[in-house]
């Protein structure tokens, strides 16, 4: 199945890339302009100590820088496996989390789960959970596509592959000339 998306370079496989990357550009933007808002909707998950609080505000600084340069790189197609995998491993970490959370705010307010709605401090304001834990799912599956496809059609890694590979290829063709005319000074070209 990946095949197929490698033979779709620039309509499937480059397409998901970049909007992978934009998605966490943005996400990471709004995190980084409302650090205070980040740090809260991190305390809330209980998923880190509280004491020391380094742990906590090293999170929340770090986390959002790692979000940007990751979608960053898959913009610009540079290190795009790395990028798409630590993205993937955020989403195995932030997606059960959100879900716990939102089990524990349906039994809180005795609502159903369709109806739990809050900001999971994602960096996109409150959403209805089930929907955003959809998003979460096509957006994990995004990260896998494109960690595991082997197109880097509009990427800078690509680019940079096919110029070392013809400028390889013209110094092996350069290299070799010599030594064949060397090797065999008997044989004529035009016979």
């Amino acid at each position: 199945m990946i095949a197929w998306f490698d033979q779709k370079r620039l309509s499937l496989a480059s397409v998901m890339r970049v909007y992978l990357g934009g998605y966490f550009i943005y996400a990471g933007i709004n995190k980084v302009l409302d650090p205070v808002g980040f740090l809260k909707a991190i305390h809330l998950y209980n998923l880190l100590p509280e004491t020391p609080p380094y742990f906590l505000n090293s999170t929340a600084i770090i986390l959002p820088w790692l979000e940007i340069t990751c979608g960053i790189a898959l913009i610009l197609g540079w290190y795009v496996r790395g990028a798409a995998s630590i993205i993937a491993i955020m989403l195995c970490v932030f997606t059960p989390a959100i879900f716990l959370r939102s089990l524990g705010a349906m039994h809180e307010q005795s609502i159903s789960f369709f109806a739990v709605e809050f900001d999971c401090g994602c960096g996109t304001g409150a959403e209805i959970i089930w929907i955003k834990l959809c998003k979460n799912l096509g957006l994990f599956s995004l990260a896998m596509i494109t960690a595991l496809s082997n197109s880097r059609y509009f990427a800078i890694e690509g680019l940079l592959c096919k110029r070392a590979s013809l400028s390889g290829a013209s110094s092996i063709t350069q290299s070799s000339s010599p030594k064949s005319s060397k090797a065999n000074p008997a044989v004529d070209p035009t016979a």
